[in-house]
């Protein structure tokens, strides 16, 4: 692929992951309130069902990513990029007609299977860009995601004030938008010639992380990503049901709190970040981004008021320096028929996590309003916490490259 085509597919896979991300914003602010619906309005309650929904959706993330990775590597990225985008439209049209608890779960059943956007999107990436620029590249991923995070949510939290089934409807469309938009334009970015076989050995989720023990540093970058994905879980298992019972918030607030974060990333990863690798480095905008995050969940954690919750919102998403600086790190240690496969193992350890992460925060949470605890925010002060074990474990494990 020469130079201009290769600049036309990254156009490509923005826009597609801008849809992607625009779909999945608009449905974040009322899915909790759809499911607190089906409780009676019992916050507590609602806020455990939600833990064990995300607990499942993380469960088939993990065992079903690496497969999607390992197929990406065998068939190309474009057709599992379609397929991910199929079965979230069916997934949005589903949770918009559902009638109880147990259809939501079928819903999310099937998101857990097919959700895999990110995993092929940054195997794309790779295939297409060079290895100096990937930072640069991911960053501009996240960007894209971002300004889905600015439309998405706020709309989303309009349209939830009207019907909470609205935004489901609205987001189905932005997933079928995006399957006509790569179906019609987007360019497969892995030839033939550069495609592995496929191993189901490789494809269960344990066989897919034996990639990661190949390097000292692919492995501890990847314990890093352990610990802050086990953070990043606690702002969709509880960010809704905390902002609805410390300040009142409903669902039009929340989508604007949302867009704030959307605002965050696309100004962190589509700008910040290319000019402070450029400056310090990957290595000392990673740690950076971690410091900074861990500080924006204690922020949250003890904000009294939502104000001060929303000045705290853009040192939370300094985090987001992390995906791009460590993924271009790590993708240099691989081979490029191996960049599915790493993507897929990666997406694994976010599955990982989730099988504990979103009840462990969903539990912190419940005890926190329980008669007399009066914590609300110890579950942010606990992500908080991981986030800033995540530092010194990243500057130990990559202290061997610099800057």
């Amino acid at each position: 692929m020469t130079a201009q085509p290769r600049a036309a597919a990254r156009i490509f896979v923005y826009v597609f992951i801008f849809l992607d991300s625009l779909s999945f914003g608009i449905m974040l602010p009322v899915f909790p309130k759809l499911v607190e619906s089906f409780t009676d309005g019992d916050t507590g309650e609602a806020a455990l069902i939600m833990g064990l929904f995300t607990t499942v959706w993380a469960f088939l993330q993990f065992a079903f990513s690496p497969m999607v990775g390992l197929l990406s590597d065998r068939f190309g990225r474009r057709p599992l990029l379609l397929i991910s985008t199929v079965g979230l439209s069916l997934n949005y049209a589903l949770t918009a007609l559902a009638t109880s608890l147990a259809w939501l779960f079928v819903a999310r059943v099937i998101s857990g299977i097919t959700a895999a956007s990110f995993t092929t999107a940054g195997a794309y990436i790779a295939d297409i860009t060079p290895p100096e620029r990937r930072a640069a590249a991911w960053g501009k991923v996240g960007a894209a995601w971002g300004l889905g995070f600015i439309i998405g949510p706020g709309v989303g939290g309009v349209l939830g004030g009207v019907d909470l089934r609205l935004p489901f409807w609205i987001a189905m469309g932005m997933a079928l938008a995006a399957t006509a938009f790569g179906w019609s334009v987007m360019p497969e970015s892995l030839p033939p010639e550069k495609r592995a076989q496929f191993s189901w050995l490789k494809a269960n989720p344990f066989g897919s992380l034996t990639l990661i023990k190949r390097h000292r540093e692919l492995g501890g970058l990847s314990a890093v990503n352990v610990l802050v994905q086990t953070a990043n879980h606690s702002l969709p298992a509880i960010f809704v049901f905390y902002a609805g019972y410390r300040y009142q918030w409903d669902s039009t607030w929340v989508g604007y709190a949302l867009t704030v974060v959307g605002i965050c990333v696309i100004v962190i990863q589509g700008g910040l970040a290319k000019v402070l690798v450029k400056w310090i480095g990957e290595r000392a905008t990673m740690m950076t981004g971690l410091s900074v995050g861990a500080l924006g969940f204690f922020g949250i954690a003890s904000a009294p008021t939502g104000a001060l919750l929303f000045a705290a919102l853009p040192f939370l998403q300094a985090m987001s320096l992390f995906g791009p600086t460590s993924f271009a790190q790590m993708t240099r240690l691989v081979e490029p028929h191996e960049q599915g496969q790493l993507q897929g193992a990666q997406n694994a350890i976010m599955g990982l996590t989730g099988l504990f992460a979103p009840a462990m925060f969903s539990w912190v949470f419940s005890m926190g309003i329980a008669d007399g605890a009066n914590l609300p925010g110890g579950a942010f002060a606990l992500a908080g916490a991981l986030l800033a074990l995540a530092v010194p474990l990243g500057a130990v494990v990559t202290q061997t490259r610099r800057p």
